[in-house]
C-alpha cells in the first residue's frame, strides 16, 4: 500500500478526506487496492468511473466489444468520438481524463474459462458488470478459488438488484443462483430494454461496496441482497444464504 498521499492528491480528495470514517488512512487504503470491472457497458460505466473518481489506484477492464451508436443512452463512459472503438480503450481514455492518477489495464477480449485465472490474478475486488449468467458463473468459480470478493450487479428495464458474494463470509453466486439458465432464456434476455439511469443507480451502489470494502467500514451487502424497483421509486432487501450442498463452494 501506498505510504502517502501527494499534495495534488489531498486537493482532489479533500472531500474523501473529510469523511471521519474514510480520511488519510481510508485514502491510502484506496491508493493502494485493486479492482477488476468485467464489463464496460451500463453498469461498467457507472461503477469504474466512480471507482476511478475516489482514487482506486489500479483498475481492470474487461470487456470484447466496441462502443455503438445504442450504447450511448445508458453507457456514459462512451461518446460519438470512440464509436467503433473497443470499449476497454474508450473507457480507459475517459477514466484517465478523469484521474490520471489511477493505472487503467485493459483486457480487450471476453472472459473464458481459459484466460480467467490469468486476467482476474491478484486484483483485490472483482466488479460484475456483466449481462450474461453463463460470465457470471464462471467469474463467480474464479473467485471462490482465489477467495475474491465479488461485487454482483443485475438490470432489467425499470429494475435491478446488487449484492457482494464473499466465499469466506457467506454465500457464492451460485448459492443464491443455483440453476444456470437455458440457452432459450439466455437469448431471451441479451439486448433487453432498460432505462439509461438504471444502470447508473446499481452501478454506483456497487462503487460504494468496493469503496467500503477497501476501507474496512461500514456494513457489506454479504449475506443480502437488495432489490430496487425504479418504477414505484422502492427498495427491498432480502437476505441470501450459503448452500451446503453448492457445487462450487461447499466443503
Amino acid at each position: 500500500m501506498s505510504d502517502k498521499l501527494f499534495e495534488h492528491e489531498k486537493i482532489r480528495y479533500s472531500r474523501n478526506l473529510k469523511i471521519p470514517d474514510i480520511g488519510i488512512s481510508g485514502q491510502l487504503k484506496l491508493k493502494g487496492a485493486s479492482v477488476l470491472i468485467i464489463g464496460c457497458g451500463g453498469l461498467g460505466s457507472s461503477s469504474a468511473t466512480y471507482l476511478a473518481a475516489a482514487g482506486v489506484g489500479h483498475l481492470g477492464l474487461v470487456d470484447s466489444d466496441v462502443v455503438e451508436l445504442s450504447n450511448l443512452q445508458r453507457q456514459i463512459l462512451h461518446g460519438m468520438t470512440t464509436l467503433g472503438q473497443p470499449k476497454v480503450f474508450s473507457a480507459k481514455s475517459r477514466l484517465n481524463e478523469i484521474n490520471p492518477n489511477v493505472r487503467v489495464d485493459v483486457f480487450n477480449e471476453r472472459i473464458t474459462a481459459e484466460n480467467a485465472n490469468k486476467i482476474i490474478g491478484d486484483f483485490l475486488i472483482v466488479v460484475d458488470a456483466t449481462d450474461n449468467f453463463e460470465t457470471r458463473y464462471l467469474v463467480n468459480l474464479m473467485c471462490v478459488e482465489k477467495e475474491i470478493p465479488f461485487i454482483y450487479g443485475a438490470i432489467f428495464q425499470f429494475s435491478g438488484q446488487m449484492s457482494v458474494f464473499n466465499v469466506k463470509k457467506g454465500p457464492c453466486f451460485q448459492c443464491v443462483f443455483s440453476q444456470l439458465p437455458t440457452p432459450e432464456i439466455s437469448a431471451a434476455n441479451r439486448g433487453i430494454g432498460v432505462v439509461g439511469a438504471l444502470p447508473g443507480v446499481i452501478g454506483a451502489m456497487q462503487a460504494i461496496e468496493a469503496i467500503k470494502m477497501i476501507t474496512e467500514i461500514g456494513n457489506s451487502m454479504i449475506g443480502r441482497m437488495l432489490l430496487f424497483d425504479g418504477l414505484e421509486m422502492t427498495f427491498k432487501e432480502i437476505n441470501v444464504k450459503k448452500n451446503p450442498e453448492c457445487p462450487v463452494c461447499s466443503q
